[in-house]
Order: structure tokens, then sequence, then C-alpha cells
């Protein structure tokens, strides 16, 4: 017996995207180096190794992220533990609106993702490392 799908992936992407607060990759720019701001890469290391990471950016692929965010949890990363904006980024932009709102609803705020991810970026002529 087949299983039956309700709702597909990018019906997923979509709802993620629709009740995040986005950002444009060319409005992230000026917060790169902002003391306010900790940018979020969700891809996984093989995709950051690839094409590099925004400087500064904190690692949290998109499978391991709860546990980082999670102060109970022995992953927890204590960059997730401060008082400032989250900028969350992957390669387009989907899985870093899941993530975002997952985040969320776990009382991680505020949160930002930035539309069109790691490609926007480069776009914009955003630099990584």
């Amino acid at each position: 017996m087949s299983q039956t799908i309700n709702k597909s992936a990018k019906d997923i992407v979509n709802d993620a995207l629709g009740r995040v607060p986005a950002i444009s990759a060319e409005d992230a720019l000026a917060l790169a180096t902002s003391p306010a701001h900790v940018f979020v890469d969700l891809r996984d290391g093989k995709e950051q190794a690839r094409t590099g990471v925004i400087k500064g950016a904190v690692s949290s692929s998109r499978g391991m992220m709860e546990f980082h965010i999670c102060p109970e949890s022995p992953a927890h990363k204590p960059e997730f533990n401060q008082d400032k904006t989250y900028v969350f980024y992957c390669a387009s932009g989907g899985r870093s609106a899941m993530a975002a709102l997952v985040a969320i609803e776990m009382g991680l705020s505020p949160i930002l993702n930035m539309s069109g991810g790691v490609g926007a970026w480069k776009s914009a002529g955003g630099a990584l490392v």
C-alpha cells in the first residue's frame, strides 16, 4: 500500500516563508558586521565547505538546529543564548525558513530569514569565507 502525502514539501516551505519575517540579501549585507545580529548557516558541512560561509556565522545544520538552540541539550551552542536578532540562511531560503519557524516555536526571537540564501548573498556582492 502506498502512502498518501497530504502536504508537499513545497507547501511546507511556502507556509514557513509566509510566517517568518524576511530580509533581503542586500539589506542583510549591512548587518553582517553588526554586534546586534547573529547569522546562522543551516546548510550541512559539505555545502559550507564547497561554497564557504558568511564570516562569523554560526554553523547549525538543519538536522541539529533544535539541539543547538535548546539549553538543556548537550549539543547546545551558547551563540543561541544571546539577546540578539538571528538571521537564518541556507542555499536558497527554503530550509532556513522552515528552521526559523521551528526556532520561533521553540522561543528563539527575533529571527529573520534571508531571502534567496547564499545565492542571493553572492549576487548582492556578499563575501563568503
